[in-house]
């Protein structure tokens, strides 16, 4: 897997959540004010997943070839070649997780329907995949470093958190260029992840759809059609989506009281929160601080 073996790794917060035979997940936080720099290895047939919660890291293969990793950003390896060494740069503030699991144990978990690089012809290939980290993921990622558990119920919680991940992350929608006839177009796909990245920026106060589909070069039609397929949601469907995913996230930092949260995430009147939280997660927010903060 990883080998830490660097003074200065003690100086952050670096813990092994859970490990059990091949898989293993590891939490990261560079809280010292220069970067942290870390030796690590891509082990033969170990499928390596990086999530970046905060700052920055960068991937150094060698000295010609390097990778950078942003914030909400999603890194997935796997090197069926033979073990690859490399160098891990964390910037200060930079929070990852990194889960690895072995091409054996992740077979097992999708046999009735195989992932693309897990059937036969693939297994002997280089993967690499670089992604988003939706708010679904987020969610999970953040509860992982805020959670406070007793001794005995940590290895039954971390194990749960390793399957929650995988099932998130491989559930993900992708574009059907099949279906939906406007994603056979580089540029429109391009375009709707632009309108998507725009309504993230503007939160607060998103444009209608009309002025949305302006902003992008696109009509509405297009937006609607092709947003849909991309993300398995309406534009405003997704919106509140991302609000109430954020509000569960800052919930769980156990910094924020209800109506504060409501406010933040655009909610004038609390009331409407509340009922939008409720029926998104099947529990009013006063209620989830109370059990979140109980455990």
């Amino acid at each position: 897997m990883l080998a830490y073996i660097k003074e200065n790794t003690q100086k952050s917060n670096f813990r092994i959540a859970f490990e059990s035979g091949d898989i293993k997940l590891i939490l990261m936080e560079n809280k010292e004010p220069e970067e942290l720099t870390l030796p690590g290895t891509l082990q033969k047939n170990i499928i390596q997943f990086y999530f970046c919660l905060d700052g920055s890291a960068r991937f150094e293969f060698g000295p010609h070839y390097s990778r950078e990793i942003q914030r909400l950003k999603n890194y997935f390896f796997y090197q069926p070649d033979g073990d690859l060494s490399f160098t891990l740069r964390l910037s200060p503030g930079c929070r990852m997780v990194f889960l690895f699991i072995s091409l054996e144990n992740l077979h097992e978990l999708f046999t009735h329907e195989p992932l693309p690089f897990l059937k036969a012809e693939n297994v002997n290939r280089k993967f690499y995949d670089e992604r988003d980290v939706p708010s679904s993921l987020v969610v999970v990622l953040n509860q992982l470093f805020t959670i406070q558990l007793s001794d005995s119920t940590k290895n039954l919680y971390y194990n749960g958190k390793v399957y929650e991940l995988l099932s998130l992350y491989f559930s993900e929608k992708k574009p059907n260029a099949e279906n939906c006839p406007f994603l056979n177009d580089e540029e429109t796909v391009r375009k709707i992840k632009n309108a998507k990245e725009h309504l993230l920026q503007h939160i607060d106060s998103p444009p209608g759809l009309k002025a949305l589909a302006k902003l992008s070069g696109l009509n509405e039609f297009q937006l609607k059609v092709g947003f849909k397929e991309i993300y398995g949601n309406t534009v405003f469907g997704y919106l509140l989506d991302h609000k109430l995913d954020h509000a569960r996230v800052l919930l769980d930092s156990g910094k924020y009281k209800v109506n504060e949260v409501a406010f933040q995430i655009g909610y004038s009147n609390p009331s409407h929160f509340i009922a939008a939280f409720r029926k998104k997660f099947g529990i009013t927010p006063k209620k989830y601080l109370m059990e979140h903060f109980r455990k």
